[in-house]
């Protein structure tokens, strides 16, 4: 029997994958679970249009992030935070600082998509490298400047 999996299925495939299964392990197991679909010809041709739909947003998606990428990357962020006389800092500088940092330039990002590489905040004054993922698997680099300014 033919079915069209709807969600990952271990040692079966993958979302939207058409496989043979025994005719008991579809009826009785992954269809009622809602896992699957019956593989019939109208169906076949709803998933091939779904596909194709989905391939061509994937593809703006893809472009947009691509762009943003490289928008990022020719940026050079300076972020000033209060500290002590030999650098250290008060408080730190997380990526919620730098993702505002990024909007001041113009570039809105979600916090949680910033990386600072090699820890989870900046302590001392200085240059760092931040990793910003823009989609699924582009990532842009950007050199980030601590700057530490007088504490009064």
């Amino acid at each position: 029997m033919e079915i069209i999996l709807k969600q990952d299925v271990a040692n079966l495939g993958h979302k939207d994958d058409i496989v043979k299964v025994k005719n008991g392990y579809a009826t009785n197991y992954l269809i009622p679970q809602g896992m699957a679909i019956l593989a019939t010809a109208s169906a076949k041709k709803v998933h091939a249009e779904n596909l194709r739909q989905r391939a061509h947003k994937e593809a703006k998606f893809r472009a947009d992030a691509e762009a943003l990428a490289a928008k990022i990357n020719a940026v050079a962020l300076k972020v000033s935070a209060k500290a002590s006389s030999n650098g250290k800092l008060f408080g730190s500088v997380n990526n919620i600082q730098i993702a505002e940092a990024l909007v001041e330039m113009g570039i809105e990002i979600d916090r949680r998509n910033i990386t600072i590489v090699g820890m989870d905040n900046i302590k001392e004054a200085g240059i760092y490298d931040v990793v910003v993922k823009c989609y699924k698997d582009i990532k842009a680099e950007v050199k980030v400047e601590v700057v530490a300014t007088d504490a009064e």
